[in-house]
């Protein structure tokens, strides 16, 4: 028992070591010519133009957080598929199989939901009785005139 834990510790020390040597190697053999451009803030090859602190679409991140929910929905299902049959043999694959069942739906569900509002789309479209409010909000204080208080 020791003999394996003193060959993972000895591994590990390995590693870290030889992650050590490479980084301080490269540090001293990799040529510097530091200038303007490579001191700049670089984003994608592009050179940056204006401040960094503007509104991005949020529809990425929610497209994203509907595959990342879906991409969990596999890793956890896929464990249990592969032990399905041995839970049969043993009389419990009913209760996987409800389980699993009542887990997709749920999933299903807020999909339908989130498609249901819209949230899927990458640009989403004002609805006619919110744009309408907002159109008749604007040209009601439009015709108004400034109120003066000193009067």
């Amino acid at each position: 028992m020791g003999y394996q834990f003193g060959a993972v510790l000895a591994f590990a020390i390995m590693a870290i070591l030889f992650a050590l040597v490479v980084l301080i190697l490269g540090r001293f053999l990799r040529p510097r010519f530091p200038s303007e451009d490579k001191l700049s803030i670089y984003e994608c090859g592009e050179r940056p133009i204006g401040s960094a602190w503007y509104n991005f679409n949020p529809r990425f991140y929610l497209v994203a957080l509907a595959f990342i929910v879906f991409e969990v929905d596999i890793a956890l299902t896929f464990p249990v598929v592969v032990v399905y049959a041995s839970w049969i043999k043993k009389g419990t694959g009913w209760v996987a199989f409800v389980e699993l069942i009542l887990f997709t739906a749920v999933l299903l569900v807020g999909l339908a939901w989130a498609w249901a509002h819209g949230d899927l789309e990458w640009i989403k479209k004002l609805s006619r009785t919110s744009a309408s409010a907002d159109h008749q909000a604007d040209e009601g204080t439009r015709d108004k005139a400034p109120v003066s208080l000193s009067a």
